[in-house]
């Protein structure tokens, strides 16, 4: 098995979003114990496996260091990176993915888009209150803005902040928020502010729960954001939305997200790739 290590999401090295990727060169993946374990020697939040079925067609897993998840953004954004890179598809090709949050586009081009689930708005009431306290007693939530679970594939908590210093000045109890998280099923937090820089907004997001204290960029995570924004009448379909994350980590990630008239969401951006090996398994 081949490993890549990309950084996600900038094309920059040491930006972005670090993720393993693994191409595997049969058409099985090898058991769910491997694939962890190689998760959990690789360290990244997410490590993305990749098999390729034919006819621009492939089949992706996605272990974090703690367990699987059903999709992740920024490590398929890495894994295209490496498949244009290796020749596997080409620049302007339209592929199909299989992922355990269904069957998605990957539209391969400048920038690596993919498509999003199906933007679900969850019915769970979050306590406002205690969020906030988990989140950090100086937290103010943004005039009139909700707190809201929304899935582009994974369920995140849409956490609106007052302004950029209220957003760089969040410190979150990480058992706290991993026990929330596990109550209410969700992947973890994505808080956000709104600005007027050049970015639709700043985001922070945090995911104890999986093993990830903080991620520089996160692309499912995006996608549920832009759906929050649209039901809040902040941007328009269609319409781009351009995010920045990762600062607080100095890895910097520029996420873009494509709303299309029809409620459908794509999320993209560079990848670099930065390392790469031979497993020897």
């Amino acid at each position: 098995m081949k490993f890549y290590i990309v950084d996600a999401f900038t094309s920059e090295p040491f930006g972005g979003n670090p993720a393993g990727v693994v191409l595997l060169e049969c058409g099985d993946f090898p058991s769910d114990e491997l694939m962890q374990q190689v998760a959990a020697e690789l360290r990244y939040s997410e490590t993305a496996f990749v098999c390729c079925e034919g006819n621009s067609t492939f089949t992706l897993r996605y272990f974090t260091p703690c367990g699987e998840v059903d999709l992740c953004g920024h490590a398929t954004i890495a894994s295209f990176g490496v498949l244009l890179h290796e020749g596997v598809v080409n620049e302007g090709e339209t592929c199909l993915i299989h992922t355990l949050a269904g069957d998605l586009q990957v539209v391969v081009g400048e920038q690596v888009m993919m498509q999003m689930a199906i933007p679900t708005l969850l019915p769970t009431i979050v306590d406002a209150e205690r969020l906030h306290r988990i989140m950090g007693s100086d937290i103010q939530q943004w005039p009139s803005l909700p707190i809201e679970i929304i899935s582009t594939g994974l369920p995140d908590i849409m956490l609106p902040v007052a302004n950029l210093d209220a957003l760089h000045a969040l410190q979150p109890d990480m058992d706290a928020l991993a026990m929330i998280s596990q109550e209410l099923d969700v992947v973890g937090v994505h808080a956000f502010a709104l600005s007027d820089d050049g970015y639709t907004a700043h985001t922070r997001n945090f995911a104890p729960r999986y093993g990830i204290p903080e991620e520089s960029a996160t692309g499912t995570a995006s996608g549920a954001l832009a759906h929050y924004l649209l039901r809040q009448r902040l941007v328009t379909a269609p319409g781009t939305c351009r995010f920045m994350q990762g600062e607080a980590m100095n890895r910097p990630s520029v996420i873009v997200t494509q709303l299309h008239a029809d409620g459908s969401i794509m999320v993209g951006g560079n990848s670099r790739i930065i390392a790469r090996g031979n497993l020897l398994l």
